[in-house]
């Protein structure tokens, strides 16, 4: 008889490992959204409209599936699930992929609960919820200007809404992106209609009747709005493991085998926490999860940590895409060399940063027709070659 594995979270993760998992295996996959899963990084496209929800879905792994069920606490000592609705699930490995929650920003509000048409922007309930909400001329204001802001900024703009962008930080998606390839997506979304706004910060929401009428900022400017989005970046979902006494630091800490304090549980994607870093990236989550189907079916060489490369492209119907990809450390340290090049009227922008002989980090924006040399000359941390810096920015980089 196999052993039961139990995988709690339906997310990429969750559903990445079960379909990785040998077919005869004894494997429960535990999904607290109804849905079946689907590609998390792809929801800005169906917000959009690019997209219908279907579009999205990932393959649905070949295991016994509880849809819509929540674990509410784990026992370690009969090593059982218990599920919020009423179900007891036994393991003999556990695995946590239970993600990440959005942030909620410090706002004061009246009641100390968010009144109506204030929304998050993490699953696939609260993106139909906001494309339901939205008409042609409507008011949003999105706060928070990371990867996650801009494309709902730019969704939202798409489906004919008056939209204002609200960034606490210097420049948009500053842990992307230097200062010039942040100001090209400000051209970007701006030329949508988006009014953006940097370096202020949202202390209260406004209401009438129940229902959402503005957001306050610091220097008491208040925002008109209709919709709020609360786009303000997401923090590892910890409590079940927490709760089951579990190690958890920001995440809840792993090894290399991706096993956590108790040798019988494991955790991957967004909740995890390795040798310090929680990645809160789709592609580490990938990576972490074939990292433990290998564990787990007796191969592999565990997880040394991912190399994450981001690449976006903020498209919806009716406008013109922008594609871009970072990677590493785009801030140069001092003594480091640079490379940049910039085509203003393409809307172009290429920059790498270089330490001794080795690629630390770099910024496309345009043509992204280098980023695939790039990231392979930078995943694997080699000696770069004695030809120009200029070189890595050619399409073929220079190999």
């Amino acid at each position: 008889m196999s052993e039961r594995i139990v995988v709690v979270g339906g997310g990429s993760a969750g559903a990445r490992l079960a379909q990785r998992l040998p077919g005869g295996w004894d494997v429960t996959l535990l999904g607290e959204e109804p849905h079946a899963p689907y590609n998390r990084v792809l929801l800005g496209s169906v917000l959009a409209g690019r997209y219908a929800p279907e579009v999205i879905a990932l393959p649905a792994p070949p295991v016994r599936t509880l849809r819509g069920v929540r674990a509410v606490r784990v026992d370690r000592t009969a090593r059982v699930v218990h599920g919020d609705d009423g179900s007891e699930t036994g393991y003999d490995r556990l695995v946590l992929a239970t993600g990440s929650n959005p942030v909620l920003p410090p706002l004061r509000v009246a009641g100390g609960t968010l009144p109506e048409g204030v929304h998050p922007f993490r699953t696939l309930d609260d993106c139909l919820a906001l494309a339901s909400a939205v008409r042609p001329g409507v008011r949003a204001v999105v706060i928070g200007g990371g990867l996650l802001g801009v494309s709902a900024a730019r969704a939202l703009a798409a489906r004919g809404a008056e939209v204002v962008l609200a960034q606490q930080g210097e420049h948009l998606m500053e842990r992307q992106l230097d200062a010039v390839a942040s100001g090209l997506v400000r051209g970007h979304v701006e030329a949508l209609g988006v009014e953006v706004h940097t370096r202020c910060r949202a202390r209260a929401l406004r209401e009438r009747d129940g229902a959402v009428s503005g957001v306050e900022l610091a220097d008491g400017y208040v925002l008109d709005a209709e919709v709020v989005v609360l786009a303000c970046g997401v923090r590892p979902r910890t409590g079940l493991a927490r709760e089951a006494g579990l190690a958890v630091d920001r995440g809840v800490v792993v090894d290399d085998e991706l096993r956590t304090s108790d040798p019988s549980v494991y955790a991957i994607g967004d909740c995890a926490e390795h040798r310090g870093v929680v990645y809160g990236l789709a592609g580490a989550a990938l990576e972490q999860a074939d990292a433990l189907a290998d564990v787990l079916t007796g191969g592999g060489t565990g997880y040394r940590g991912t190399r994450a490369l981001t690449r976006l492209t903020l498209d919806a119907l009716g406008a013109p895409a922008l594609d871009l990809a970072a990677f590493g450390e785009a801030t140069p340290r001092p003594g480091d060399d640079v490379v940049q090049l910039a085509d203003a009227t393409r809307r172009a922008y290429r920059k790498v940063v270089v330490r001794g002989d080795r690629l630390v980090g770099g910024v496309l924006l345009g043509d992204l027709g280098a980023v695939g040399a790039l990231a392979r000359a930078w995943e694997g941390d080699e000696a770069l070659s004695g030809a120009p810096l200029l070189h890595l920015l050619t399409h073929d980089g220079g190999s």
